[in-house]
């Protein structure tokens, strides 16, 4: 067992080979959108990053899914397509699930992915003098609350869901190029959250720089009125005694640090020697990137 219960990370990985590991996580959430399709692909496309989190490709999945008895077929079968054309995308095979009833409806799957594991990215192994790089904006949980309280227009909700559908491959193959061995995906603890377990696994500190931070349109202007879901102001509790904040930024700029994500972008640390290959990459295959700090010595999350 490569990775498994001994830290926080993204994926338990069991070792094969000396070339061959193999990962496998699971993931799933009640809706995060109205429209049935788009929540099966979003679901999909969240549980697939957890593998490519790793520095892996994923595979073989299977269906986790919760439905109210009430649902019609159609409702069911679009929540499943978008999901299997969203794993069709990644190449990666739907070779069946489970299905229970429960009230509220719930899905996403479990992956099993390959990775060579001198390639393995894990939430350990950040080091000084690392670049930060982040690859998708922020700002998920204040937009779909929006949503929920019917604030939301058509081109924001449609933004929201371009970025939480979009796959995380592209972005993790770059960094398995560029030789990363330390990073994490940004979902339910918030870009904080996260990013303090790969601090704290590392024995490092991150500074962030916050002008830096890329946002979802409008994300600013929910924060400003204090459009957060609940899992957002938990994650502030649990996290912000580590983290230490610049005077400049205020209470709804913070908050956005510590939104919980849905299906959010990859946070790489990339070393000092990739950093030119890897932002050349980047542009040359059109992978969006924003390098938004830097690892330092000490210890939490420094935002400045």
């Amino acid at each position: 067992m490569l990775v498994g219960l001994d830290g926080p990370d993204d994926a338990a990985v069991w070792k094969i080979s000396e070339d061959q590991a193999i990962v496998i996580t699971t993931d799933f959430f009640t809706p995060v959108v109205d429209t049935p399709y788009e929540y099966g692909a979003i679901a999909a496309a969240n549980s697939l990053s957890d593998v490519y989190a790793m520095g892996a490709k994923p595979f073989l999945a299977l269906n986790i899914s919760a439905f109210p008895p009430q649902v019609s077929n159609d409702v069911l079968s679009a929540i499943l397509l978008g999901g299997a054309e969203k794993c069709k995308e990644a190449g990666v095979v739907v070779a069946g699930g489970h299905t229970i009833q429960d009230n509220e409806p719930k899905f996403g799957l479990v992956v099993i992915g390959f990775v060579d594991p001198k390639r393995l990215i894990t939430k350990r192994g950040a080091k000084v003098g690392d670049a930060l790089y982040l690859t998708k904006p922020l700002g998920v949980g204040t937009t779909t609350t929006a949503l929920k309280r019917e604030i939301l227009s058509d081109d924001l909700l449609n933004e929201a869901v371009g970025w939480m559908s979009k796959l995380n491959d592209k972005a993790a193959n770059l960094a398995v190029e560029c030789g990363v061995v330390s990073g994490t995906d940004i979902t339910g603890f918030g870009f904080i959250g996260h990013a303090m377990e790969v601090a704290d696994a590392s024995e490092v500190k991150f500074v962030f720089d916050f002008d830096q931070i890329p946002f979802l349109s409008n994300a600013k202007k929910f924060a400003e009125d204090y459009v957060f879901p609940g899992g957002s102001y938990d994650n502030r509790l649990y996290f912000i005694g580590q983290t230490t904040f610049a005077q400049i930024i205020t209470e709804p700029e913070q908050l956005l640090l510590f939104d919980a994500q849905t299906s959010g972008g990859l946070l790489l640390c990339v070393p000092p020697k990739e950093i030119a290959k890897f932002e050349t990459l980047a542009q040359q295959t059109d992978i969006p990137i924003w390098r938004v700090g830097f690892v330092d010595q000490g210890n939490g999350i420094e935002i400045r």
